[in-house]
């Protein structure tokens, strides 16, 4: 049956290019057993390979250097467990002014060999100048996905405005697979399943940050809106195993 994979509530996807799960670097997991276990939770629903992106931002302002560091050891710590999945690092940046100086730089931590680099924005206000960003980042000579744009609220008055968006500067899109499930906002999920149905998202992710995430991503997968995802588009994760 072509979606059996659904009953068993496991992801249709190998990879997740979306996690938190370094310890006690930023929002996500915060001790290696948390991680652990975070992390066969993951191989449970179906992951073969996962892609963590640690926070860098003025919240959480990792470097390359302690990210690789730190990734090394929960690396080590997975491969002593014998708990057999690929593991992989880069990062979720956020836009600001210490981003630019990171480009500027080549101090990216990217992913895939199209050089992914994943960012995400303002929650609430608005980038003045969202298409130049998105510019500078093809410039530097990566791709730019933009983290969970279902969240960002000042795009919800127009879906014109991710229509726009990804027409004029050809940014792929990754959505949270929660937000279908109701995980943040009825509102969010409303947005997540426009953008599915319309045929704009490129990546899908799991953004785990702890247990509760797991537990919506199994409830997500079961769902006839996560099969839709496959129908209406084309969806760049397999690209990566």
């Amino acid at each position: 049956m072509m979606f059996s994979f659904f009953n068993n509530s496991q992801s249709h996807v190998q990879v997740d290019i979306h996690s938190h799960l370094i310890p006690g670097i930023d929002d996500g997991a915060k001790t290696l057993e948390n991680s652990l276990e975070l992390i066969l939770d993951l191989k449970k629903l179906g992951y073969k390979k996962l892609i963590t992106t640690p926070h860098i931002s003025d919240m959480f302002p990792n470097s390359k250097e302690n990210i690789l560091s730190e990734f090394q050891k929960l690396k080590t710590a997975v491969e002593k467990e014998k708990i057999k999945i690929d593991l992989e690092v880069a990062a979720e940046y956020y836009a600001d002014e210490h981003f630019d100086e990171l480009l500027r730089r080549g101090e990216i931590l990217s992913f895939g060999k199209e050089k992914y680099l994943l960012f995400e924005l303002s929650y609430f206000t608005k980038p003045q100048d969202l298409e130049s960003l998105i510019y500078e980042i093809q410039k530097a000579g990566y791709t730019p996905v933009l983290a969970h744009p279902e969240r960002y609220t000042y795009f919800h008055n127009s879906f014109d405005n991710y229509q726009k968006l990804k027409e004029t500067t050809d940014v792929l899109f990754q959505i949270n697979i929660v937000s279908i499930s109701n995980y943040y906002s009825k509102n969010i999920a409303k947005v997540a399943k426009k953008l599915i149905n319309a045929g704009l998202v490129d990546f899908i992710g799991s953004d785990t940050h702890q247990k509760r995430h797991t537990k919506y991503l199994k409830k997500s997968f079961s769902t006839s809106i996560y099969k839709n995802i496959f129908k209406k588009n084309k969806i760049l994760n397999k690209y990566l195993i």
